[in-house]
């Protein structure tokens, strides 16, 4: 297998002038049958996995990045041009993957490392198709990119903010499964958080789904009632509920100082709260994971002949992929200035961010 690393500003991934805008207009160009019938236009779509595509997290962005795309390049939502498949339960991968064959899209995303066995198996059978897998590795195989994200960089940033904003010297971490890509984010988060404030107490804790907001708000109930002022999730739409929780404190206390790290995207959106005729605003940050510019990206390479089949193409803060979010409405210019510094050590290489978090 073929690993490499991409890096780019995003600035220059937006930059639709740097690519071929004339894909797909000849007969001789790569998917023509050869008999003479016009190049159908590029098509692309994404198999969602249980979080579902308005998961208001990382499918969410996915889906964002491919929508774009599509509106970049003219292309219509349906079977001609993006189009997404969503999944109710693990069951449903490997027969999506499959009705996206069928529907002839020249790219098919997996979004999400449950997805991996089912795309290993359907791309072995379909390897006149191309697939590209989101947060995992498929080795050996020419039809499929791999994509992934270096989470423990970022969530370092955004534990950097909680662990100087904590007014009682506990934070939280709420992840979807205990799975070596979540413990990413909570061993960054961990690091961050300690780096700056050692004498904070950090609990982890694992919902075990990504896709049950009623889970992840009792947790943050607990959690909450424990002390913890600020919770971090990386539960997709588990990650809901602990917004809920929030907000619902919020409104029986304006006062109560409790917080939420988003997660995947900028989820300022999600901690509004309106009480008493007055805004408020429960998201303190988000980690922002650039899902939505690794799929258009790779959309792009894809249409314009470019697919990296059998490579392994990684984005982290070198990248500009990950960091925290753009909303910094709740923080202060002193935190502001330690993420920066913190940054720069990440890119300089003066401090290595862990995989795994300490017991």
């Amino acid at each position: 297998m073929k690993k490499r690393k991409i890096g780019f500003a995003l600035s220059l991934v937006l930059a639709a002038g740097t690519l071929l805008g004339a894909c797909g207009t000849s007969d001789k160009e790569e998917g023509s049958t050869g008999k003479g019938d016009k190049k159908k236009d590029f098509t692309v779509s994404l198999v969602t996995d249980v979080g579902g595509v308005d998961d208001k997290s990382f499918n969410q962005s996915a889906w964002e990045g491919l929508k774009k795309f599509g509106q970049d390049n003219g292309l219509e939502k349906g079977k001609a041009g993006y189009d997404y498949l969503q999944s109710k339960s693990d069951a449903d991968y490997k027969t999506n993957l499959n009705t996206a064959v069928r529907n002839k899209f020249d790219l098919i995303y997996g979004i999400g490392y449950k997805l991996k066995p089912a795309i290993e198996e359907v791309s072995k059978q379909r390897k006149d198709s191309h697939f590209a897998i989101v947060d995992d590795v498929i080795t050996d195989r020419d039809n499929v990119a791999s994509i992934t994200f270096k989470e423990h960089e970022g969530s370092f940033l955004v534990g950097v903010v909680a662990g100087l904003t904590t007014k009682s010297n506990k934070v939280g971490f709420i992840g979807g499964t205990d799975s070596d890509l979540i413990n990413k984010f909570a061993a960054g988060f961990q690091a961050g958080v300690k780096a700056v404030n050692p004498d904070a107490d950090v609990k982890i804790e694992f919902a075990g789904a990504f896709d049950k907001a009623d889970k992840g708000q009792s947790m943050a109930s607990a959690m909450y009632k424990s002390g913890i002022d600020i919770i971090y999730h990386a539960a997709g739409g588990t990650g809901n509920g602990v917004f809920t929780e929030a907000k619902n404190l919020k409104q029986k206390d304006p006062n109560s100082n409790v917080w939420v790290i988003g997660v995947d995207r900028d989820q300022v959106d999600e901690g509004q709260v309106k009480v008493d005729g007055k805004d408020y605003n429960v998201t303190l940050t988000s980690m922002i994971k650039r899902v939505d510019l690794a799929v258009e990206d790779l959309s792009k390479k894809a249409k314009d002949g470019k697919f990296p089949g059998g490579e392994h193409i990684e984005y982290g803060i070198n990248e500009d992929a990950v960091g925290i979010a753009p909303s910094q409405e709740n923080l202060t210019p002193e935190v502001l200035k330690a993420v920066d510094e913190w940054k720069e050590k990440i890119m300089n290489g003066e401090i290595e961010v862990p995989l795994k978090p300490t017991k």
